[in-house]
């Protein structure tokens, strides 16, 4: 396992980060801790939750898991989707993040987070109050580093920008939803995040099972996530396209060329993108856990790489296809 740095800090992250949205329901604890442990002892040390997941259970689980070993791990946890019935139970104001983190922590069974993310953007609550109360979180020990998901991109801006401002600590990092078959990000938060140096962490980085290999065609699937009827990012409306399928059948004859699995080549080219620190695995068993371990300690070639980049690459569009022709280098 190599590591990287987590945006403009000096904390190094592993290149891959274990994701406990399944930890305490289609995963049970016992298969959740073994998952965690060995994630640990393959050298990572990077560990996503959250307090929604299911219903801060999957909190509990890895404060658990990884009990005497947490110094090793960097730990990030979420806070701002409603976990209530109350008013406040929700968003991002001072009252709702001081609350959802001292009741990470305890779930967590820890006295410190290294990474916490605001979950989603608040437009009710101004940033200028949610980046104090952060602030005041890291100077009081409780938080070390800081970081949001799901942002737009003026959203993150804005946010470093006052953060500057105020000398306030400022979003080491970015959760967004990133891979061979949601681009998406590449229309601003990319270079934002360049410019910046804002760690890319991506979510969803198999295509929400897309890219695992076990769909061949666009008829809707009687199994799986697809099969549901779920709505926004899962949507099989929003996924199943005729330009995901040109997608993964690129992976699938690059699965022919490497003899790695699908998973492990989606996973593979997201390692080799610029800008991306750590994709986030997530897996409901041990033999998924393992297939997608094995994305890392080898490489696509660069022909390969740039094959899959080619193809599932985003229009040429408005103004960044005007500032290209007339950019200017040394």
């Amino acid at each position: 396992m190599k590591y990287r740095k987590l945006g403009n800090s000096g904390v190094l992250v592993s290149e891959l980060c274990l994701g406990t949205m399944l930890f305490g329901s289609s995963t049970d604890a016992e298969e959740s801790a073994r998952m965690v442990h060995r994630f640990l002892d393959a050298g990572g040390n990077f560990i996503d939750t959250a307090d929604i997941y299911t219903e801060g259970v999957s909190e509990e689980i890895v404060g658990k898991a990884i009990g005497e070993r947490r110094s090793e791990v960097i730990l990030a946890t979420k806070a701002g989707i409603s976990v209530g019935p109350h008013p406040n139970d929700r968003g991002n104001s001072r009252k709702h993040i001081m609350d959802g983190v001292d009741a990470s922590l305890r779930r967590l069974n820890t006295d410190y987070i290294d990474l916490f993310y605001l979950h989603v953007w608040d437009d009710l609550t101004p940033i200028e109050e949610t980046l104090r109360a952060l602030d005041d979180l890291v100077s009081s020990g409780k938080v070390r580093y800081i970081g949001c998901c799901n942002f737009l991109a003026w959203q993150l801006m804005k946010s470093l920008a006052y953060s500057d401002a105020k000398d306030y600590a400022r979003f080491v990092a970015i959760q967004q939803q990133y891979s061979l078959v949601s681009r998406d990000a590449d229309r601003e938060h990319m270079s934002l995040c360049l410019e910046e140096n804002v760690g890319i962490i991506p979510w969803g980085p198999l295509g929400g099972g897309l890219l695992t290999g076990k769909y061949n065609n666009m008829e809707k699937p009687d199994f799986g996530r697809f099969s549901l009827g779920l709505k926004g990012e899962f949507d099989y409306n929003n996924k199943f396209t005729p330009k995901n399928f040109e997608i993964v059948n690129a992976v699938k004859e690059m699965v022919q060329q490497t003899e790695k699995t699908s998973s492990q080549v989606a996973l593979n080219w997201l390692l080799g993108k610029k800008g991306i620190t750590s994709p986030i695995i997530g897996a409901s068993s041990i033999a998924q856990f393992e297939d997608n371990m094995g994305a890392v300690g080898w490489s696509l070639t660069t022909e390969q790489w740039e094959q899959l980049d080619s193809v599932s690459s985003l229009p040429s569009e408005y103004p960044a296809r005007m500032q290209e022709r007339f950019r200017r280098t040394l």
